[in-house]
């Protein structure tokens, strides 16, 4: 993808009117790539594959590996993998993002052997990969960290039963992909149950691979000796969606958010109904109605799906910070996540840090400001923000916000919003 700029200048106070399409979902593009690397010799095509700096490093490490990708339309791809690949993941690329972890379960299934240096990513707190690795030796690999580098063995990975100590998405996708190529059944119990594993799961599936999600928590995967070339598309980004329906409440705004699965998005969904949000559900699409009040306070506690999703809890708290009332937000998962509320209070907002927790005292309204995203979802909520802000609002450090959201300018400027990119 082409270099964007770092900083984006908000005219804020102007509602939002009209109709977008929701994007793939990031977090359900990554896993799905790097399953192509279970192919020998084969062809994985997806469509529906965001245009994003995640994306653009995934295909640059899969390229790495020897994969060979082809663009056959906007957001369409092939992934065409060779009967030899490399089992040595670049630190260059892995230390540039955490999803960079998934291509070890697939490498260590198809070539015995895995090199991995552990992954970097945003600062929204520590995510270590043990639940993977732990999974993995229960398969049969035999595993060394070495200087911050995995070293994994195993000449046939084998079926197990394996109980996740937590619902991690990455160690489900990541043990869901070698499991794939194992000897034997694998059951896989206390699994995430986020949209991205069905995604997956359905990927998998296209690719020959018996695969049954129960829906209790558990997947079970019948073991092949070969994969097949596949064809699937990538989910919609529920998170994606719910930035511009939260931007258009803030601002007052009358939208469409098309390509969507509301289910996905049930939990936000509740919670705005609590606020006293206007808005229509369809099979595909969700409209907000422009009525100009403000939310009341909610309180929530993120959790895995189908609780409240963490990626949305800076967004919802910027939405917040507008309601009347005082709302209170635990968070559960990341726990560096409140980074952002600095940034909001100074743009007037009234935020409290407390632990785990953010005590938000709703205020009538937001002023421009100088502000810096600290991370790819706090870029998205400083953003919201300023849209609803008087004055003039720049967002700095928006190399985080081009990791998640396609085009993010051109769509608001297609729903009204003063938005410029500047060096």
């Amino acid at each position: 993808m082409a270099e964007l700029k770092n900083i984006m200048r908000i005219d804020g106070g102007v509602p939002l009117n009209g109709s977008i399409k929701a994007q793939g979902a990031k977090n359900a593009a990554l896993p799905v790539m790097a399953a192509c690397l279970l192919l020998k010799g084969g062809t994985l095509t997806l469509d529906n594959v965001p245009d994003l700096y995640d994306i653009n490093t995934m295909r640059e490490l899969l390229k790495s590996l020897g994969v060979n990708i082809k663009d056959l339309a906007a957001n369409k791809i092939a992934l065409e993998v060779p009967e030899d690949i490399k089992y040595e993941a670049p630190e260059s690329l892995v230390r540039k993002m955490r999803a960079s972890s998934l291509v070890l379960g697939p490498l260590l299934a198809r070539c015995g052997k895995a090199v991995m240096p552990l992954p970097g990513g945003c600062s929204i707190g520590s995510r270590p990969i043990d639940l993977h690795l732990k999974g993995l030796v229960q398969m049969g690999a035999k595993i060394e960290i070495r200087s911050g580098v995995v070293y994994a063995k195993a000449d046939k990975l084998r079926g197990r039963r394996i109980y996740l100590d937590f619902p991690s998405v990455g160690a489900t996708e990541n043990l869901m992909m070698a499991a794939a190529l194992a000897h034997g059944e694998t059951i896989i119990e206390n699994i995430a149950r986020e949209p991205e594993i069905d995604n997956l799961a359905s990927v998998l599936g296209s690719m020959g691979v018996p695969i049954d999600l129960e829906g209790t928590g558990c997947v079970r995967i019948k073991g092949i000796d070969e994969v097949s070339s596949g064809c699937d598309s990538v989910i919609p980004d529920r998170i994606e969606a719910c930035t511009y329906i939260l931007a258009g409440i803030m601002t007052g705004g009358h939208i469409t958010v098309n390509n969507i699965i509301p289910d996905h998005i049930d939990s936000i969904l509740a919670k705005l109904e609590e606020a006293g949000a206007n808005f229509s559900v369809s099979k595909d699409s969700i409209t907000l109605f422009n009525n100009n009040k403000r939310l009341h306070a909610v309180s929530f506690r993120t959790m895995p799906f189908p609780g409240f999703p963490t990626d949305a809890q800076p967004q919802m708290a910027a939405a917040l910070s507008l309601a009347k009332g005082v709302s209170l937000i635990e968070e559960s998962v990341f726990q560096a996540r409140f980074l952002y509320t600095d940034e909001l209070n100074k743009m007037g907002a009234d935020i409290k840090i407390k632990g785990d927790t953010a005590i938000i005292n709703g205020v009538e309204e937001l002023h421009g400001a100088d502000v810096k995203a600290t991370d790819l979802r706090a870029g998205a909520a400083l953003i919201m923000a300023g849209l609803a802000a008087k004055g003039i609002t720049q967002v700095s450090d928006m190399v985080h916000v081009w990791r998640g959201y396609e085009a993010i300018d051109a769509k608001l400027k297609s729903l009204g919003a003063r938005v410029e990119l500047l060096d």
